[in-house]
C-alpha cells in the first residue's frame, strides 16, 4: 500500500474507485480479486454491490492478505469477502465460476502475465468482465522524465528512510518501464479471446485501466 501511494502520489484510491465503477458490478455478482493483497479493491467491489454479492481475494502472499484483515474485519462487508492463497498463473477455481474478475497493480509482477490473463479468462462466466489496473509510463515526454527521476532516485531514498531498504522501490519503477504499453497489452487481451477490449489512461498515463469481456 505504501509503494502504491508513493508511485501514484496518493492517487491510487481515486484510480481504484474509477476502475471498480467501470466494471459496472451488479448486486449478487461473484467477483474474483487476483493479487488482491490487502483487499482494497475487494472492499470497493463489495461496497458497490450493495447488500448482496461476494468477493474472493486471491493472493500468493498470505502475509499480504493478513495485513488487510483488520481493515476487512472492521467492516460490515466482512461476511461477503473470502480468501484463497494461491498462484495467479494456476488459479484453483473452476471454469466459468465468476461474474467478474479484477487485478490491481499485480499483473506485471507475474512471471508470465499472459498466462495470468488466460486464467482470468478461464474462470469468468460468458459475458463476465475482466478489469486490470496497472502502472504504466506517462504519455507526455516532460512528465515521463520527471516521473522517471522521482521513481528511480527519490523513491528508493524514501524507502530506505521508511522501511530500512530501498531495494523494492528500485525494482518497482524498473518493472513498470519493462511492462507492456496499453496498445500492446490490449492486443494480448484480444488474442486471448476477450472482446470489447478497451483501456483508459489515468493521470497522463501513470496508470491504465484495461477492460475486456469474455464472449
Amino acid at each position: 500500500d505504501l509503494m502504491n501511494t508513493l508511485l501514484s502520489f496518493g492517487l491510487h484510491h481515486l484510480w481504484k474507485r474509477a476502475a471498480v465503477r467501470l466494471m459496472e458490478l451488479k448486486p449478487g455478482m461473484r467477483v474474483l480479486d487476483v493479487c488482491g493483497g490487502t483487499a482494497d479493491l475487494a472492499l470497493r467491489a463489495a461496497r458497490t454491490m450493495g447488500d448482496t454479492g461476494s468477493v474472493i481475494v486471491y493472493d500468493i502472499n498470505w502475509a499480504m492478505m493478513a495485513a488487510g484483515w483488520p481493515k476487512v474485519g472492521g467492516s460490515t462487508l466482512a461476511p461477503r469477502i473470502g480468501y484463497i492463497q494461491g498462484d495467479a498463473e494456476r488459479l484453483s477455481c473452476p471454469d466459468a465460476s465468476f461474474d467478474a474478475a479484477m487485478v490491481g497493480f499485480g499483473i506485471r509482477n507475474l512471471t508470465r502475465p499472459e498466462v495470468g490473463f488466460k486464467e482470468l479468462f478461464r474462470v469468468l462466466k460468458p459475458g463476465g468482465t475482466m478489469m486490470c489496473l496497472e502502472f504504466s509510463k506517462p504519455k507526455t515526454a516532460w512528465f515521463r522524465r520527471l516521473y522517471d527521476c522521482y521513481s528511480f532516485y527519490v523513491m528508493p531514498v524514501i524507502g530506505r528512510i521508511m522501511v530500512g531498504s530501498g531495494d523494492a522501490y528500485t525494482y518497482l519503477p524498473e518493472s513498470i518501464r519493462m511492462f507492456s504499453q496499453p496498445e500492446e497489452l490490449s492486443a494480448v487481451l484480444t488474442g486471448i479471446g476477450f472482446t470489447r477490449v478497451r483501456y483508459r489512461r489515468l493521470t497522463d498515463g501513470i496508470a491504465v485501466i484495461y477492460l475486456g469481456v469474455k464472449p
